[in-house]
């Protein structure tokens, strides 16, 4: 299979910051849309974009919280969004349409990772609702302001992507494991983007998927300490023990440079790494992206279950 899917040289790197990567790019006037933009990854993400004078929204769950941890950035505002519910998704596109705005950016960046079995909405895995259909819904919804923006949409993967879909059964009605169910949603945030660029470049939206490198922040929230210290990411006092991973800012800077570089013009359905687009997994190595995470007739696939199980698709007239 032909891919894009090769390093371009971007001349960034893991150890890049988001504030590296948006050096000299100017935002103002721009509006981005940030999901769970108040905590780890999304709040550096956030404190980037209006640093680099981009007008910030933050919808989030929790509210109150939200507003607390952006009250000392200039240019951010918060609004009320649960991913795993499509009412409250469908209130707050409604409510963004209202004002009247474009979008620029969104960076589908909320998520949960490895929690015990939940069920939500009509009996949903939880994993797989919030981190990919909470984020397809929002983006069908808001479509008339991405179009008349040509807004990019970054989804936020993981090298977990690699597990793949579970066509079968992706609510895991059989067995549950929380880490196979995880690494489908971030299957499934790559194919998401993949379907989306086909469908929105005409329009000028192009989309994105990234993993951000390995983090510790509270996406860890699930786990127990002594499943990271067996993992190797911390020591028995609690301080990162893996020399690989990033910084909250490393982390975000992908995040950015999907969203903003205008090395990337043009371009779009990649899954990009350490702040450049990744080339495709081998056997045996770390990073890069699998095959069945950007396959087409995969990401089609997805796209017409999410239509179905959410009841949203932009598109469903013009095809």
């Amino acid at each position: 299979m032909t891919t894009p899917q090769h390093k371009i040289g971007s001349g960034f790197g893991a150890r890049s910051t988001a504030d590296d990567v948006l050096n000299g790019i100017d935002l103002s006037g721009s509006t981005a849309i940030v999901t769970g933009g108040y905590s780890g990854l999304g709040l550096e993400t956030t404190r980037a974009l209006a640093a680099a004078g981009a007008r910030v929204v933050v919808p989030a769950r929790r509210r109150a919280v939200a507003q607390e941890a952006v009250a000392g950035i200039d240019g951010v505002e918060t609004d009320d969004l649960d991913l795993s519910d499509l009412e409250s998704v469908r209130g707050f596109a409604e409510r963004f349409l209202a004002s009247g705005r474009d979008v620029d950016i969104v960076i589908n960046n909320a998520g949960i990772m490895a929690c015990p079995e939940t069920r939500v909405g009509p009996g949903w895995e939880a994993q797989f609702a919030t981190n990919h259909l909470g984020h397809y819904a929002l983006i069908n919804h808001l479509w008339p302001a991405l179009a008349r923006g040509g807004a990019r949409v970054v989804a936020v993967s993981s090298g977990a992507h690699g597990m793949g879909m579970r066509w079968d059964d992706v609510h895991f009605e059989h067995g549950y494991d929380r880490w196979e169910a995880y690494g489908q949603a971030k299957a499934a945030n790559v194919l998401f983007a993949v379907h989306l660029d086909a469908l929105g470049r005409d329009a000028g939206v192009r989309a994105f998927a990234l993993h951000p490198g390995s983090i510790l922040t509270p996406l860890q929230r699930h786990l127990a300490k002594a499943d990271m210290v067996d993992a190797g990411w911390i020591d028995e006092n609690g301080t990162p023990a893996d020399p690989t991973f990033k910084t909250p800012a490393q982390g975000a800077a992908t995040h950015v440079w999907a969203a903003a570089s205008p090395q990337l013009t043009g371009m779009g359905g990649v899954y990009c790494e350490d702040c450049d687009i990744a080339e495709p997994a081998a056997d045996g190595t770390e990073g890069g992206v699998h095959a069945h995470a950007i396959d087409p007739e995969q990401a089609a696939r997805l796209w017409a279950l999410s239509a179905d199980l959410t009841g949203v698709d932009a598109f469903a007239a013009a095809r």
